[in-house]
């Protein structure tokens, strides 16, 4: 009989944000979205700015946001490696409105302090920061 769980650790380079039982996993992966259930096939690929959503063993929903990293998925059990993890309660939506003006000001103005490139990361994680506060407010 196959499982009906998965183990989830959430982990960035300042904490571990999760580790415990959970149903199904949800992530922003470089491609597109991901839906991991058990039984899952093995799986190592970069994340992007978005969110990580998970259904616990108990059936409660949660949000996380991350800036990117990595995922490993094995049929039992899956890590998110992210360069920074935030629970999506703990969002500032102003500030990411803040961040999100200044990167497309900076883009649009080619004498800004930051470079294009920079300018449009900074943008791809403020519109994903938003989007995960939408996303938690359904």
């Amino acid at each position: 009989m196959a499982t009906k769980t998965l183990q989830l650790d959430v982990v960035s380079a300042e904490d571990k944000l999760f580790s415990g039982t959970v149903q199904t996993v949800q992530v922003s992966g470089s491609e597109g979205e991901l839906g991991i259930y058990p039984g899952h096939a093995p799986l190592l690929t970069k994340i992007k700015p978005g969110m990580v959503r998970y259904v616990a063993e108990n059936g409660n929903e949660e949000i996380l946001y991350v800036a990117g990293g990595v995922l490993e998925v094995q049929p039992s059990n899956v890590t998110v490696l992210a360069d920074v993890a935030i629970r999506a309660e703990d969002l500032d939506e102003q500030e990411a409105e803040q961040a999100r003006k200044r990167a497309q000001d900076a883009i649009a103005d080619s004498a800004a302090d930051l470079s294009y490139a920079e300018a449009v990361a900074e943008l791809s994680r403020a519109l994903a920061k938003l989007e995960v506060l939408r996303k938690l407010r359904r």
